[in-house]
């Protein structure tokens, strides 16, 4: 697809192209099907530790044309939103490369041992979108998170770190997507990512999927996920396993998503379209009309008006959030 000439502002993007001890961190051993989150002070009714905390919301959006280059130099009225079925103002509008706090949730399980040397070759491939700006910090987890560094700017570190790690145990992620959510807390940008790298195949964590679901919904933070399963195609069609249903349930409602290619040599290639896709959003911000600060989840729609010159581009943004209770979000 070209660009006509008259509109030399839209550019269309096509992407070809031993564990370290750490800090432990404070898993609840207590079942977490009857009181998820309590020891880490998550509860129901209580969503102190992860949340939206400001009073603007910002929703990542990407744009993308059929063939999955990326549409940027849109401008703000492209956009609307609306939040519950109520159109709301919008406040702030970003399309450009803005910088990115990336939280690294690396698999390091005894399933993982035969896949680390293509889950590092990914990570290298990631970082090599990093900006000046970008900020890092890599968990890696077995049976148990455990936070390697935090926030750094040197990709180098992070690589470094990667190069260390040792597959041993068994398969904790539902706990360190939540040990990431807490950490990305500390986040100084206001596009926050975690990015999975993991089998997906969950066997450990004391923290249920509908808690963490929660959390994630609870906070800023986008997901994405590079899914290192086998994918299996028969007759019938193709056939996901469990660990990469998992990893798209965890991404699907922060407007990430959960990328799995069928060849493994493909993986590092993938890893570098993420890095690109997420720097590659609109970012777009409001301050929520319904001022009414009950816990409920709240449903957001971006309604999009297509270029005249593009034909069936395809949308993506978060699909809501959980406002907390009381004042403010």
């Amino acid at each position: 697809m070209q660009l006509g000439s008259s509109h030399p502002s839209l550019l269309i993007l096509l992407v070809c192209s031993g564990l370290l001890p750490g800090q432990g961190l404070d898993i609840p051993n207590n079942s977490v099907a009857a009181k998820p989150f309590t020891r880490l002070g998550y509860c129901s009714v209580c969503r102190a530790d992860i949340r939206i905390d400001s009073t603007l919301v910002q929703i990542p959006v990407n744009v993308t044309d059929p063939q999955g280059g990326f549409i940027m130099g849109l401008q703000r009225g492209t956009f609307r939103v609306f939040e519950d079925g109520v159109e709301q103002e919008m406040r702030t509008f970003s399309g450009g490369d803005v910088p990115v706090s990336v939280g690294l949730i690396f698999d390091v399980s005894g399933s993982m041992e035969t896949k680390l040397p293509m889950a590092r070759l990914a990570v290298a491939q990631f970082l090599k979108t990093a900006n000046p700006g970008d900020e890092f910090f890599l968990l890696p987890f077995d049976s148990d998170p455990r936070m390697v560094n935090g926030f750094t700017n040197s990709t180098e570190e992070i690589l470094q770190e990667v190069s260390r790690t040792e597959t041993n145990g068994r398969t904790a992620l539902l706990d360190a997507v939540y040990a990431g959510l807490r950490e990305m807390g500390k986040a100084h940008n206001p596009r926050r990512v975690l990015l999975l790298i993991s089998d997906g195949e969950d066997n450990h964590s004391r923290y249920t999927e509908d808690a963490i679901r929660k959390a994630v919904l609870d906070s800023d933070v986008q997901i994405y996920a590079l899914g290192m399963h086998q994918i299996v195609c028969c007759g019938r069609g193709r056939y996901d396993p469990s660990g990469a249903r998992l990893l798209r349930r965890l991404c699907i409602d922060t407007g990430g998503r959960s990328l799995d290619p069928s060849d493994e040599h493909d993986l590092p290639v993938v890893a570098a379209r993420i890095g690109i896709e997420i720097r590659r959003e609109y970012l777009l911000g409001y301050r929520p009309s319904n001022q009414n600060w009950d816990g409920k989840y709240r449903h957001i729609t971006v309604k999009f008006t297509q270029p005249a010159e593009f034909h069936q581009l395809k949308v993506n943004w978060r699909r809501g959030y959980y406002a907390a209770l009381g004042t403010g979000l």
